[in-house]
């Protein structure tokens, strides 16, 4: 279900017996249409066919009376002593100490292209999002493939969150695959030793529908409660390799794509809350703040917690409608007009968030005028022939035609994202612009061959082919590194990585023993890395795999 849709789910009324005073509204309307009809007055005493002909100016169609002015005003009064709640209010003096495990999925399908700028960067920035709406809160970060690996534990640091968080990258798993089995247990078993009962998220692209049984046995054993949130669209989109290219597999992009239908399948058979998220705005992060408070609130709040009366936002139509009350006649016409005028100049953001596209950027785009008469690609259109084109490409919905945009902008680098998002030989060779514009010839290349391998007959194509292989010809080969410039001494020996089978404490019951072949200055320097590098290494060690220095990759 859509995070905006979760109230609806908990919808309620407090006090629903004031609900019966819906009914002398309807009574009213009713009375009073009743005692204004003319003809059932005179029926019992004006034969029905003289009665025809004395009837004179009656009016069949409805209109609008006060008196139903009146009745609204009673049925609103009633909902809102009735108590509408869908959100339960916490309870005074509970400290949000909840603790969250989030799980990160470093698949190499985070890496589609299909959200901006990648699926695995957006989920970067909804941790960020996360980690100021937990104020304090305690979090951890867990890395998963087909293995699992802390990478940070619980702490309130948000900063160092955020560091590690954004050090995390697909090339760093050592083992492919996506064991969400394997990751909920290893988060499971540090949970445990929590005095309160926790939250698991994870952030993935992708389930496995093998873990629903063991998913389902967690939510039902009243401690962590696991929550899935998916990040893609099912569009899809290609893949990003650690160069900045695009992925391909015999000359043709690798493409990735949400299953929907198999997020929901895992929802309903594991029973857990799962969710999509949302492109333009925090309301996926809202969503998952809102069952880790839930969950705690249950565990520790038990028979106090208690649900959050709204009725109040029922406070100001109904004043709205009692000021208009000392006028008589057609005032009622008049605020309804006012009413109706006050929902067509609203801006349909709330609407527009649910229903766009998954290829919009992530910027909300302002409500405008022209919404009402003109589509986005249209509004795109009429800048573009304009010559404005860097306005029309955030008006574009079209990939094709905001890549161009962005290409007459002077945009490469987001012209050659929209570039990438379509699958086609103009695209193609479009791309190839963009990149030979940026001084990528080899990548450029690369693009103007697959768009002559779709469309042979290209002479354009063709002709900036041999541009770029001409303009690779001409690059002078990259200089040695001065050997004196700080860097280690390529034939420096790596360490030496040994298994001691007296201490069973690594994988395999084998403990991990590192034996330096480096004095202590040169191994200082060559753990001064960046902190990817260094969650790769430890990754590898945890796993058993021997792992090369730093300096001699």
């Amino acid at each position: 279900m859509p995070a905006w849709l979760d109230p609806l789910a908990h919808f309620h009324f407090l006090r629903p017996w004031w609900l019966l005073g819906l009914l002398p509204a309807a009574l009213l309307v009713w009375a009073v249409r009743r005692r204004g009809d003319v003809r059932r007055r005179w029926r019992e005493t004006i034969a029905p066919h003289l009665l025809d002909a004395l009837m004179l100016g009656e009016r069949r169609r409805l209109a609008l009376r006060p008196v139903h002015l009146t009745a609204l005003l009673l049925a609103l009064g009633a909902v809102a002593l009735a108590g509408p709640s869908w959100r339960q209010e916490r309870p005074p003096f509970l400290d949000d100490k909840a603790p969250l495990a989030i799980a990160v999925d470093l698949s190499p399908s985070m890496d589609a292209v299909d959200v901006t700028p990648t699926r695995l960067e957006r989920a970067k920035l909804k941790i960020k999002a996360l980690l100021a709406r937990r104020d304090g809160g305690r979090t951890a970060i867990y890395a998963y493939a087909g293995s699992t690996h802390l990478v940070l534990p619980l702490t309130d640091d948000a900063s160092l969150l955020q560091t590690f968080a954004d050090a995390l990258q697909t090339r760093i798993m050592p083992v492919p695959g996506r064991d969400m089995a394997q990751a909920l247990r290893v988060i499971d078993a540090d949970l445990k030793r929590e005095p309160v009962p926790g939250t698991v998220l994870f952030l993935t692209d992708g389930v496995d529908p093998a873990a629903a049984a063991a998913f389902r046995a967690q939510a039902g054993s009243g401690r962590s409660q696991p929550v899935v949130l998916a990040l893609g669209t099912a569009q899809g989109g290609p893949l990003r390799d650690a160069a900045g290219g695009l992925v391909e597999q015999d000359g043709a992009r690798v493409f990735a794509r949400l299953d929907v239908t198999a997020l929901e399948r895992f929802g309903d058979d594991s029973g857990v809350p799962v969710a999509t998220f949302t492109p333009d705005s925090d309301d996926d992060v809202a969503w998952v703040q809102r069952h880790v408070q839930s969950h705690l609130e249950q565990m520790q709040a038990g028979d106090r917690t208690r649900w959050k009366d709204e009725g109040w936002w029922l406070v100001p139509p109904l004043a709205l409608l009692a000021m208009l009350w000392f006028r008589k006649g057609w005032t009622v016409r008049w605020s309804a007009g006012l009413l109706l005028a006050l929902a067509l100049a609203a801006p349909p953001e709330a609407r527009a968030q649910s229903s766009a596209p998954a290829t919009q950027s992530s910027a909300v785009r302002p409500w405008r005028f022209a919404d009402l008469w003109l589509t986005h690609d249209q509004q795109g259109r009429r800048a573009f022939e304009q010559g404005d084109f860097a306005r029309a490409a955030t008006l574009f919905d079209d990939p094709m035609w905001r890549g161009i945009a962005q290409y007459r902008a002077g945009q490469y680098a987001q012209a050659v994202q929209s570039f990438a998002r379509v699958d086609s030989a103009q695209a193609d060779y479009n791309q190839g612009n963009a990149l030979a514009r940026q001084g990528q010839y080899r990548q450029a290349a690369a693009r103007y061959r697959q768009a002559l391998k779709r469309q042979p007959q290209w002479p354009e194509a063709a002709a900036n082919l041999a541009l770029m292989e001409k303009l690779l010809a001409q690059q002078l080969p990259k200089e040695k590194p001065d050997p004196d410039d700080g860097e280690e001494p390529p034939d420096l020996p790596p360490d030496q990585f040994k298994y001691d089978a007296a201490k069973p404490s690594a994988p395999g019951g084998k403990s991990l023993q590192v034996v330096l072949t480096q004095d202590a200055e040169m191994w200082m320097r060559a753990i001064q890395t960046t902190p990817t590098d260094l969650l790769q290494r430890k990754f590898a060690l945890q796993h058993g795999q021997v792992v090369p220095a730093q300096g001699a990759r």
